[in-house]
Order: structure tokens, then sequence, then C-alpha cells
């Protein structure tokens, strides 16, 4: 047997749980409800891919400074040489692994802290 009461309690709680998962709801006057949170909470803002991108740039300029200012400016362009010599994908390693203006830059940096 079905009992219409029960399955129109279970649909007006289902309405209920809707509501308050959706941030409605009963507040009394004077209290402070989810309607106050809320209007104090930030906006969440969107994540772009800027900061990742930033992220693994900067990531590999050190990686390289720090290869760089350890091994020396001659052992590291001997090394990107052989990678040139390479297969396509050392060739590839190669290119992104040049050393830029940028990466000279910071492995000064980072020898003077190191040395």
């Amino acid at each position: 047997m079905v009992d219409r009461n029960l399955q129109n309690f279970y649909g007006r709680l289902g309405r209920i749980e809707r509501i308050h998962d959706a941030g409605g709801g009963f507040e009394a006057d004077g209290t402070l409800g989810m309607s106050y949170y809320n209007a104090r909470r930030r906006p969440l803002r969107r994540a772009g891919l800027l900061g990742p991108l930033v992220l693994v740039a900067t990531t590999i300029v050190v990686i390289k400074a720090s290869v760089f200012a350890t091994i020396g400016a001659e052992r590291y362009e001997e090394r990107l040489a052989a990678l040139r010599a390479g297969a396509s994908v050392e060739q590839v390693g190669a290119y992104v692994l040049q050393a830029d203006p940028l990466t000279v830059a910071v492995a000064g940096q980072i020898r003077k802290a190191l040395y």
C-alpha cells in the first residue's frame, strides 16, 4: 500500500532541502542568518589560465637558473649542445632550456646567495 501522506511529506521535505541547499530558508527578523553572511562574503573569483601559466614559467626559469648557477656557463652550454644534437624531443628541451637574459640574471642572484 502506498501512503499518500508519506509521499506528500517526503516531497515537501525534498523541496525544503533544495531551497536550503540553494541558500534559501527562513530567517527571523533581527537575526544574523545566511543572508547577512552571504552579503558580506567576497564574490568568488574565476580561476583563469594566466595564473597557472605564470607559475609554470616561473618554475622553469628558477630551475634553469639554479642549474646554470651550480654548474657554470661553460658546462651548461656543453649540455645544451649535446641536447641540440639529439632527437627532436631533446632539441625542444634544448630550446626551452637555453640561457636567456632572465635566467642569467636569476642565476647571478642565486650564485650570490650560495657563495
